[in-house]
């Protein structure tokens, strides 16, 4: 279990709670207030910040006061920036010796899009989207995205200590053990290549550069070619880290950017639709 550097934080949560406690009972939206308390620990301030990050876009809400479309896209994109802070910082602290590129494996096993599919469900996430009936397109990483757009809407509504004492506190404490995680390898490269065999597309690893850093250590640099395109590199102290690291950014690629999954498909000249991995 994560010893919290945020003792004073804790104290403040607390006394606040019992403040909010009462205020809230009177409050037309008590019974939202207190759902995402039960979630986060503390009462939200303005719960529209965490309402919204629960609205997939395939539902199209228009806002009673700017008549435009309200989905949680935009919390998503701030949560995914924060999120990447909160998880730096408590792996820093935690592994106080460790290498650079050690530091950056566990905060990506972290935050890949399966592993906050499954905290978003650890903690009821998943029954609170608001969302038209899941496509295959979406599915995948319908709760990981309603994850994020919370991180957003709590640092919005609280700042970046209140995102990271929930992240600490409800999140680390209760479903992540650092030690054991830091022992599991994800391997990027056999998803990759598993999903190209399944949509029948072309994946090369080319390594593009070998050289020395300043203890004469050899780095190796390695592309991915995905139909022929470049699709991701990587930085490492073996061929096999490279690649590793190049796979996971080919695969965040392929989640991501639409548009450069759709070139892949022209590329191809294959009818079927291509899924991600």
């Amino acid at each position: 279990m994560l010893v919290s550097s945020l003792k004073n934080m804790l104290i403040n949560v607390v006394w606040r709670n019992q403040i909010d406690k009462v205020r809230l009972l009177f409050s037309k939206k008590r019974e939202s207030y207190f759902l995402f308390y039960k979630i986060l620990g503390f009462f939200p301030h303005d719960i529209e910040y965490y309402e919204k990050a629960l609205m997939h876009k395939s539902i199209a809400v228009r806002s009673k006061k700017t008549g435009r479309l309200v989905n949680n896209e935009r919390l998503e994109f701030l949560g995914d920036a924060i999120l990447d802070a909160i998880v730096g910082d408590i792996v820093y602290n935690y592994f106080s010796h460790k290498h650079e590129g050690f530091l950056t494996n566990i905060r990506s096993k972290i935050v890949q899009r399966d592993s906050l599919n499954k905290l978003a469900v650890e903690i009821g996430l998943d029954k609170l989207i608001k969302c038209a009936p899941p496509s295959p397109t979406h599915n995948h990483s319908l709760c990981g995205n309603a994850f994020e757009a919370l991180i957003g809407a709590i640092y919005l509504d609280r700042g970046y200590y209140y995102c990271k004492w929930f992240f600490e506190h409800k999140i680390v404490n209760r479903f992540i053990n650092l030690d054991k995680l830091a022992q599991k390898e994800v391997n990027f490269k056999s998803k990759l290549v598993e999903w190209s065999q399944k949509n029948r597309i072309e994946v090369s690893f080319e390594l593009i550069e070998q050289f020395f850093d300043e203890h004469n250590n050899p780095i190796f640099q390695t592309e991915i070619l995905i139909a022929g395109v470049s699709s991701g590199q990587g930085i490492g102290y073996s061929k096999k880290e490279s690649q590793q690291k190049a796979s996971e950014m080919a695969i965040e690629k392929i989640r991501t950017d639409k548009d450069f999954v759709q070139f892949i498909q022209q590329k191809t000249e294959d009818s079927v639709t291509i899924t991600e991995p």
